[in-house]
């Protein structure tokens, strides 16, 4: 191995966190329990159909490489459980997350038994405890465990539901994904203790010493001696497991003694609030626990950046950012070493902030109007000006110059609404339209060349219908440009507006002043055209300079923009 090659294996290595390695298991779990649902689910059709699917069941799980993986994702998120419980400070966070933190301790002492009693049996003594000796134990032998098994199914389902939704809200597919997620989330369970239950009644009437003789043998379930040697194993695994929990809740106690001798701080929000917390806490674990209302979307998980806050005064003593705050940072374009996350921030000591994102409250401290907080994803910007609206207005009466105006912009909007953008914000006589908020990137991009397209076309019956108004037929200029954008609410209280920041918006608004200069009706950049599939010699080539930015831009000259829907068609009708 190289020394470039360990240099990335450690780089690799150290950038994984807690929080990856939980999910990572989680997924391994979460894949099992899916599995092992649809063979339950099969208890539909027949027993027979059950037992088939326990064999691919099992032949996957127990194949040594997945058996390992599986095995260690069992160890590794019960144990990442109880540090969980141990690290949380406090538990003032929305109610979904510290039930899934309870729901999820209490998974292991729920199905332990089961586990020992079929998979450690199998390894100690042989056993083969199959659908028929389960079912059999459950529906005839102890009942009162049909009960119990129902609630863990629940339970970890629950957990590992609530698990997926935290890590896949924030995601730009979820809002599409979620109607589909939600109906296997009912479905699955549903069906599998359907199955379950249909499998039982199964066992129940097939039940005669024949069957029994033929699937209750010694060979199958054990002997009373096995059966007994497995129940201790089961309850030193359980009074371990307490005992682990016990540690965490005495270690929880002992640092909230030794936080308060090594001496309380106080956290001033640079609005005349202070308050006073023992050293250790961090500052968003500070303001929940005093009620101070702080912006947290991901919940202190360091998954988004809207807890930031900016340090007064000197911050040279403080804790240096942890990989996965650097890392948050790095995300959000901050080098300034006076903002750090209030999540991830454990000030030794006084500590005077004020916080970049405050939270929308009401009088009551209740929140009102949430908003929709900024996410990072891929779109493309168009931004269209109607040419000549000044002279328009001084020959005119306003209320003239705003019919025509706004006859425009519906035009407009019209072509991007039919194209599969979105009109977005109105300027004056201009307007820019969103493209990708439910595509994917080349659909967007082949939109949006449509859309000018068909701006051009809305454009001239606006004309034709004017003409005997107009001294000049109405001209418009069109900017396009796509790229990594931050989408979100973006106002103050009742008047918030849903748009998109970044440099592509600012770099569309630049093509569509070039058009003047350019003497065309459209500037693409030429990284809309590669995405949209368009051949390179498609359209004009130019390199122009971008005011603002540093290097030179590659962008496509559009003449007319009437022809942009025969180039995105032949080069589908060649993909294709």
């Amino acid at each position: 191995m190289t020394a470039l090659s360990r240099e990335q294996l450690t780089t690799f290595l150290r950038g994984i966190s807690l929080r990856q390695v939980r999910l990572v298991s989680g997924v391994v779990l979460f894949a099992y329990l899916v599995s092992h649902f649809l063979n339950h689910a099969l208890g539909n059709i027949s027993l027979e159909a059950l037992a088939s699917g326990v064999y691919l069941h099992t032949a996957f799980w127990q194949f040594l490489p997945v058996t390992i993986l599986f095995y260690t994702a069992c160890l590794v998120h019960t144990a990442l459980g109880i540090w969980a419980l141990y690290e949380r400070r406090q538990f003032r966070w929305k109610a979904i997350e510290p039930l899934q933190l309870a729901l999820g301790l209490s998974i292991p002492m729920l199905i332990i038994a089961h586990i020992i009693g079929v998979r450690l049996g199998q390894t100690l003594f042989g056993h083969e405890k199959l659908y028929p000796q389960i079912l059999f134990l459950y529906w005839i032998w102890a009942p009162w465990r049909i009960w119990m098994m129902l609630a863990v199914m629940t339970i970890a389902w629950v957990h590992g539901c609530i698990g997926l939704y935290l890590w896949l809200r924030m995601r730009s597919f979820y809002k599409r994904a979620a109607p589909f997620l939600l109906a296997a989330a009912v479905l699955i369970p549903t069906l599998s203790m359907l199955g379950f239950y249909q499998s039982g009644r199964m066992v129940i009437d097939s039940d005669s010493d024949e069957w029994r003789a033929e699937t209750q043998t010694t060979r199958q379930i054990g002997t009373r001696a096995e059966a007994q040697a497995l129940d201790r194993i089961t309850d030193y695994f359980l009074f371990g497991y307490f005992g682990l929990i016990g540690v965490a809740l005495l270690a929880r106690g002992a640092r909230a003694i030794n936080e308060r001798r090594r001496g309380m701080i106080n956290l001033s929000y640079g609005n005349g609030r202070t308050v006073r917390v023992p050293k250790g806490l961090s500052v968003l674990e500070a303001s929940l626990r005093n009620n101070v209302p702080h912006a947290s979307v991901c919940g202190g998980r360091a998954r988004c950046s809207t807890c930031r806050i900016r340090i007064i005064g000197d911050y040279s003593d403080l804790p240096k950012p942890s990989q996965r705050e650097a890392f948050v940072l790095g995300r959000v374009g901050t080098s300034d070493p006076s903002i750090r996350l209030a999540c991830q921030l454990r000030p030794p000591a006084d500590l005077s902030f004020f916080q970049l994102f405050l939270p929308h409250t009401s009088a009551d401290g209740h929140e009102s109007n949430p908003t929709r907080v900024g996410q990072e994803r891929y779109l493309v910007s168009l931004f269209v000006d109607m040419r000549g609206s000044t002279q328009l207005a001084e020959k005119r009466l306003p209320f003239d110059t705003v019919f025509i105006v706004n006859r425009f912009l519906g035009a407009v909007s019209q072509a991007v609404i039919e194209s599969g953008g979105r009109p977005n914000q109105f300027v004056g006589d201009g307007m820019l339209a969103l493209f990708g908020l439910a595509c994917s990137r080349q659909e967007a991009c082949r939109q949006v060349l449509r859309a000018a397209a068909l701006i051009a076309v809305n454009v001239d019956e606006l004309n034709k219908f004017l003409e005997h108004d107009l001294r000049e037929p109405i001209r418009f200029g069109i900017g396009i440009n796509g790229g990594e954008v931050i989408v979100g609410d973006i106002g103050y209280r009742d008047h918030m507006v849903f748009t998109a920041l970044g440099d592509p918006v600012n770099v569309a608004a630049r093509l569509q002043d070039m058009t003047k200069v350019l003497a065309c009706e459209v500037v693409v950049s030429d990284e809309v055209r590669a995405t949209a599939g368009l051949a390179e010699d498609a359209l004009p080539e130019q390199e122009v300079t971008i005011r603002g930015r540093n290097e030179p831009m590659i962008v496509r000259i559009v003449a007319d923009a009437r022809m942009l829907p025969a180039l995105v068609n032949d080069e589908q009708s060649a993909a294709a």
